[in-house]
């Protein structure tokens, strides 16, 4: 009997942890499209078939909907840029790939929308638990960043002498400059010219010796080869 009662409740369980995974689903899809403010729970229970009172059941308030919705949204993008960028060489080619992993995740946004962009408008002069943990999360990823340019500068991949902090402005004015661009003002092109703006700022920025050693290295490799 005992056992009975235990399969009977873990099945629940499930199903209900089913049901609020697929709630979230389609909430991220919304807040995406209509902006947090913009995701309501009678909006949300008409696309789930479900009243309101059963969407209730699985968040204790909108807000709580909205903050998970939030921690939905940076658990995707940790998935498809940061953690398979810490695979790639600590320093510039660790760089290069979250940069490159960014853009590729704009542009799929591009017809959605960005919530950490679209959150920033949102709540920007609006102080609250929604705000602190939009905040928390974008400069969680600016740390990061800021942390991998460390790294490049530590390995002599970057100059010694800029500032970690200078380059995480300007890689993300270029990640905003494309989602306004490509989005909103629907510009062909867009992507080249972040990626070109990329290739340049760590023209500026890429140590010499670097460059230097490495030209000195595919010379002796190419000499090699010819001489076998």
């Amino acid at each position: 009997m005992a056992s009975t009662v235990t399969n009977t409740t873990q099945k629940f369980m499930r199903k209900g942890e089913l049901t609020r995974a697929a709630i979230l689903d389609v909430a991220l899809d919304l807040a995406s499209r209509d902006g947090l403010e913009g995701l309501t729970i009678g909006l949300l229970a008409d696309k789930m078939n479900m009243s309101k009172s059963g969407v209730f059941a699985h968040f204790g308030s909108r807000e709580d909907l909205q903050i998970e919705v939030l921690k939905l949204y940076h658990h995707h993008f940790e998935q498809e840029v940061f953690y398979p960028s810490m695979k790639e060489q600590r320093g510039l080619p660790r760089l290069q790939s979250m940069f490159a992993r960014w853009v590729k995740r704009v542009t799929i946004e591009i017809a959605s929308g960005c919530i950490y962009i679209s959150g920033a408008a949102e709540y920007d002069d609006r102080p609250g638990a929604i705000r602190e943990e939009l905040v928390g999360m974008v400069m969680a990823w600016q740390d990061a960043l800021h942390r991998c340019v460390r790294q490049a500068i530590e390995l002599g991949h970057l100059r010694d002498d800029i500032d970690p902090q200078q380059i995480v402005y300007e890689m993300y004015g270029l990640i905003l400059a494309l989602h306004h661009d490509a989005r909103f003002i629907k510009r062909p092109g867009s992507v080249d010219r972040a990626q070109h703006g990329f290739a340049r700022l760590l023209e500026v920025y890429r140590n010499p010796a670097v460059d230097a050693s490495e030209a000195t290295n595919k010379h002796q490799s190419a000499a090699a080869k010819a001489a076998h």
